[in-house]
């Protein structure tokens, strides 16, 4: 009996597939899961990497609301189209502290993996109030209303413990100081030395150039520091992984 007459048994007897099926997915799961339990931490520990000042977790709250994640995505591949576009590739670090992750599936738009510091604060105003004046073949809808609507830190303390209580390493100082540190970040002439200290390469600024912090302001925040942590003209793989 050949190849194809053993394998046409196979197709015409279906508890026999059944049973053949769930073997071969049983070895492929063992071979996939197995190692896992010998790793202390599947993900690769990188320089720089820290969680969210509490003003950027809360643009990108804003962020994930609005939907922004249906048309950017934020996960670089290691293809050479790709990093001559975007920057080098993702690391499963960087998203670490993202509940969800918002590496997303379609891009409409560009990838924002690298998107912080491309831009001045002045440009995403304007693209977020128009993105047509700023990208004329933009199919992107308006986000001025942003600018008008004002938010306080009210609950940024239960905000930030409850990231967390899911491993985020957010410190009883870093949950005390979150509405004192969510002031300080968008005002410029705020003593800043507590916040750049707990949240080191945080961007100050007045970000929408606007009185008062908005909507505007937090998500600009939250932009403007995707992909700026890692320092990638001195980071090396762990080749022992």
């Amino acid at each position: 009996m050949g190849i194809l007459d053993k394998h046409q048994v196979l197709e015409k007897n279906a508890s026999l597939l059944l049973a053949g099926s769930f073997l071969v997915v049983t070895i492929g799961g063992a071979v996939e899961i197995a190692p896992l339990f010998y790793l202390e931490n599947t993900i690769e520990k990188v320089e720089g990497m820290r969680p969210y000042t509490p003003l950027e977790l809360t643009g990108r709250d804003i962020y994930v609301r609005e939907g922004c994640y249906v048309c950017h995505s934020q996960m670089i591949r290691p293809m050479r189209d790709e990093v001559e576009r975007y920057g080098h590739y993702s690391l499963a670090a960087e998203s670490m502290y993202d509940h969800p992750f918002q590496w997303g599936s379609k891009r409409t738009g560009p990838d924002l993996a690298r998107v912080g510091g491309r831009y001045s604060d002045e440009w995403h105003v304007d693209h977020l109030t128009d993105p047509q004046s700023v990208v004329p073949v933009s199919v992107m809808p308006k986000y001025g209303f942003l600018a008008n609507r004002h938010i306080d830190a009210e609950h940024i303390g239960d905000r930030l413990s409850t990231d967390a209580l899911v491993g985020v390493p957010y410190t009883d100082d870093m949950i005390a100081q979150g509405a004192a540190d969510f002031a300080a970040q968008a005002d410029p002439d705020a003593d800043t030395d507590g916040l750049l200290e707990r949240y080191p390469g945080a961007v100050v600024s007045n970000f929408d150039g606007q009185p008062g912090i908005t909507e505007m302001d937090a998500l600009i925040a939250y932009l403007q520091v995707l992909g700026t942590l890692v320092d990638f003209s001195t980071f090396q793989p762990d080749a022992s992984r």
